[in-house]
This record gives C-alpha cells, structure tokens and sequence, in this order.
C-alpha cells in the first residue's frame, strides 16, 4: 500500500510540476530579467511564472497578460503570445473548436510568435490551450 501511495504522491508532483507556477520576482535569474528588459523595454509591472523549465513574464492590459513571453534560464528567447480577440482568430480555428469541442467556447486568444518568427495561433477551450498553424490549422494540444 506505501509503495502504492508513493508512487500516486510521484505522479502528483510531477504532474503539478508542469504545469505554470507563479514565482517571485527575485526567484528569476538575473540572465532572464536582462534578457526581458532588453528584447521588451516597455514591459513593467511583470508578474513571473515558471513554466515547462522556462521563465514566463506577463504584463499588460487588465488581467496583467496581454503579453506573456518566455525565456530560457539562461535568458534566450523562445515566445511571445500576445493577447487578441477570438474573433481574430483564423476562421478555421472556430470551424475545428465547433467540430472537435461541442458546445465549448473559445475563452481566450493569443497571437504566438516563436524565436524564429514563425506565428501560430492558441486558443483556450475548457481551460486547455490549443494550438494551430498561421492558416488556423490545427497543430496539437498544450
């Protein structure tokens, strides 16, 4: 029964582990916060999360997220997601939402552009983020 116990606490951890968690400023590394102020200089009032081993900071707009970017712990960029509008977003995206998650709604969108400049897009269908291509395609599920 321990060993039973244990292993469900393991899969707790590690499952709680992936999920974004909000940290301390003064717990990000100093590599990262230049990084942020150098690439985004208007971002102010930034609130951090730690995400998938990276570091998230978010700012703007009422919630505090119309801007969430990443960063590896040695501060290189890898995305930035900026809040837009879900009708904004490519039409197929509503077509695969209303085919694949009956009834749901899309709650939030984000403009997705990685370090490469590749744009994507991500919507949010009860509380799970999918992703899709420029053309509104969808790619997989985060």
């Amino acid at each position: 029964m321990k060993k039973i116990l244990l292993s469900a606490g393991a899969i707790l951890l590690i499952a709680g582990g992936l999920r974004a968690q909000d940290i301390r400023t003064s717990d990000v590394p100093a590599v990262v916060k230049s990084a942020l102020s150098k690439k985004y200089p208007e971002a102010t009032k930034v609130g951090w999360e730690k995400e998938k081993g990276n570091y998230e900071a978010n700012w703007g707009g009422k919630s505090g997220e119309d801007n969430s970017v990443q960063f590896t712990p040695v501060g290189v960029f890898v995305e930035i997601v900026k809040a837009i509008p879900v009708t904004a977003l490519p039409k197929n995206v509503a077509t695969y939402v209303k085919a694949h998650y009956k009834g749901a709604k899309i709650t939030e969108a984000g403009k997705v552009t990685d370090a490469a400049g590749k744009t994507m897009y991500e919507a949010e269908v009860k509380g799970g983020d999918l992703i899709f291509d420029e053309n509104g395609n969808f790619l997989k599920k985060d």
